[in-house]
């Protein structure tokens, strides 16, 4: 035990992942599951960077670093259910490292009985006509290194496609065929969804060929569409986060929620503007239901009914 507690102080990257994989549960004791366990190591270390950054570490940092950390680029864009499971994820940390001995004190503590679950679902985000052209526009401007050309890539993909982080994280070349008399992205099954093929809007073919071309010149292993290194290793949720924010904000938006599932939204709205059917949109998304499709749809019109 006085091993693991030092590697606290001195490689917590391994502490935290050691800790996840032999003890962490959630409230009902039961181990996290396996995705579970890799999205809580990307937060952790993405606050540990943060962390770093500010001069503060895993045993000394305060409720005031928690409170700058709400104001990072990053945090803002946060959704409160995944600002509770933030505040949800330090504060099982903080109980581990005083039991450990690791740290005096817990400053997650307040913000957890301050912190609520959303008591409805919120308003779905999405650019309207005008942002959606203008994000459009945008992604042709060519990329000026591979990982500028890789962010734009990945941004027409899910503009294009509607497809989810996780699904954009496994999609592999050969998934992607440009070649086809109707451009498409293959995406297999996966949990409940079926395989399904989502032919792919226009305006990201171009940008998508020039992806494969580049792709294809560079020195990366593995046979993943998009990677976070030479080496294959898959982008992390909060890399897409980064990616899709840093287009949004190129282009002026503003809204609460700059990520994949705005795109996603974005691209089932755009589908049922064009008139196609909630049954078939919702087949496009990968969705049983049409739950998401009513809702997208509400916001159309809802804009008609305040129409002149």
């Amino acid at each position: 035990m006085e091993q693991m507690d030092s590697l606290w102080l001195t490689n917590p990257t391994l502490a935290y992942r050691d800790w996840q994989a032999r003890e962490a549960a959630g409230a009902d004791r039961r181990p996290f599951s396996a995705r579970s366990i890799v999205q809580h190591q990307a937060m952790f270390e993405h606050f540990r960077r943060y962390l770093l950054a500010r001069g503060a570490s895993i045993n000394s940092f305060g409720a005031d670093d928690i409170d700058a950390f709400w104001q990072t680029a990053d945090a803002r864009s946060y959704s409160q259910a995944t600002r509770v499971r933030y505040v949800k994820l330090l504060d099982r940390l903080c109980r581990h490292l005083v039991f450990s001995g690791v740290r005096h004190d817990n400053p997650a503590a307040a913000l957890l009985a301050a912190e609520r679950w959303p008591d409805r679902e919120p308003m779905p985000q999405y650019l309207d006509a005008a942002q959606d052209a203008r994000l459009q526009a945008y992604l042709q401007a060519p990329g000026e290194d591979l990982a500028s050309l890789r962010g734009r890539a990945i941004v027409a993909a899910f503009l294009a496609t509607g497809i989810t982080a996780s699904e954009a994280r496994a999609a592999r070349l050969v998934d992607l065929q440009l070649d086809a008399s109707r451009p498409y992205l293959f995406v297999p099954a996966h949990g409940p969804r079926d395989a399904r093929t989502v032919h792919l809007q226009e305006f990201a073919v171009p940008l998508l060929r020039v992806w494969l071309a580049r792709r294809a010149t560079q020195p990366i292993d593995g046979d993943l569409l998009f990677t976070l290194t030479p080496e294959g290793r898959p982008i992390t949720d909060m890399s897409f986060g980064r990616i899709v924010a840093a287009a949004l904000e190129a282009i002026g938006f503003t809204g609460a929620e700059p990520s994949p599932r705005t795109l996603r939204n974005t691209f089932c709205r755009r589908q049922l503007l064009a008139g196609l059917p909630r049954e078939s949109v919702s087949r496009m998304l990968g969705l049983a239901s049409h739950r998401t499709c009513d809702r997208i749809a509400a916001t159309i019109e809802s804009e008609d009914g305040n129409q002149p």
